[in-house]
């Protein structure tokens, strides 16, 4: 009998949610996506210090920004060894509000993986915060040949803006609009209320899933964050989901059978929806969604946050070579 994973690659393509490219191979998944959360997660193990080492070596010159970029790719490379497609790589978070210089930092990751010798256009995705500059960086990257991912997307506003951009692939935060939720409601929150397919992140997934097909949007949509496997299984059927390494052994564990529940009949039979696209509508409707606009936020924050602490450990471990010397 197949477990519950494989049962879910049944009808959506998995996609592994780590920098521990070492915990990947067990999954079999498609896809990869990394943050620098997950990188800088990774980096404190002690089996990945010799990776910081060899930045250091191979590119003494770089800025500490460049240097980041190349341990990022450094992770995406040897993940791309394990897995048949692609890896998703973030740029700055620091950038999210500068679309220029966006651009500029997704060409040099683009460029840092064909030196490596990757066919970029077919195995990267770059990660861009879904801010509207941040989109109006992966409507160009995506003229110019360069696959985008759009993250930290928590509202149909931002979905539609990414459609109209052309860009490859959203990834809406289950689990960080589940959070907020449940943070607001705080005592009266009655979670098997809130579960699987009443689950406030599930059901704005399950939104934005029926507004592409309805319309034969292309953009491939990627549920992530998420906190439990029943979120996981109530989007059966979705484009793409990024699950965590603790989620797929959890869902590797079970055998319970798992149905679609998202395909392009049942997206015929959910409400039409229409949005404005101009600027001054995308900022006006992020701005009269609390939730989104405080997650929107919050995810810079914390990914700002965590490429310094990357910043740190490069630093750290150059001023402990210097030392040693």
């Amino acid at each position: 009998m197949h477990n519950t994973l494989e049962a879910l690659k049944q009808h959506t393509q998995v996609v592994v949610d780590t920098g521990d490219f070492k915990s990947i191979q067990q999954f079999l998944p498609q896809d990869a996506t990394t943050n620098p959360s997950l990188i800088l997660k990774a980096i404190q193990q002690p089996e990945y210090a010799n990776l910081i080492q060899a930045i250091h070596d191979q590119h003494p010159n770089a800025s500490l920004s460049q240097k980041t970029d190349c341990l990022l790719v450094r992770f995406g490379v040897e993940i791309l060894k394990l897995i048949p497609g692609r890896v998703s790589t973030e740029v700055d978070a620091r950038l999210s509000f500068d679309a220029q210089k966006t651009i500029a930092r997704a060409k040099h990751i683009i460029q840092l993986y064909e030196q490596a010798g990757i066919q970029t256009k077919q195995r990267v995705l770059i990660k861009i915060a879904a801010t509207w500059e941040g989109i109006q960086a992966a409507k160009y990257l995506e003229q110019e040949g360069i696959a985008c991912n759009l993250t930290l997307l928590f509202s149909a506003i931002q979905a539609h803006a990414c459609a109209q951009a052309q860009v490859t692939l959203i990834s809406p935060f289950v689990g960080r609009i589940y959070d907020w939720h449940k943070t607001k409601a705080g005592i009266h929150w009655n979670e098997q209320e809130h579960s699987a397919h009443n689950d406030p992140g599930v059901l704005s997934v399950k939104r934005i899933y029926a507004y592409y097909k309805q319309n034969q949007i292309h953009t491939q949509i990627m549920g992530a964050s998420f906190r439990n496997i029943g979120q996981v299984k109530a989007l059966s059927g979705c484009d793409l989901l990024t699950i965590s390494p603790t989620l797929l052994k959890e869902l590797q564990s079970s055998n319970e059978v798992l149905p679609c529940h998202l395909n392009q009949a049942w997206a015929e039979h959910q409400p039409r929806e229409s949005f404005s696209s101009s600027e001054a509508e995308f900022r006006y409707a992020l701005n009269q969604d609390t939730m989104a606009c405080e997650k929107l936020a919050e995810g810079i924050r914390l990914f700002v946050a965590d490429t310094e602490a990357i910043e740190k450990q490069l630093i750290g471990q150059l001023s402990r070579q210097h030392n040693e010397a």
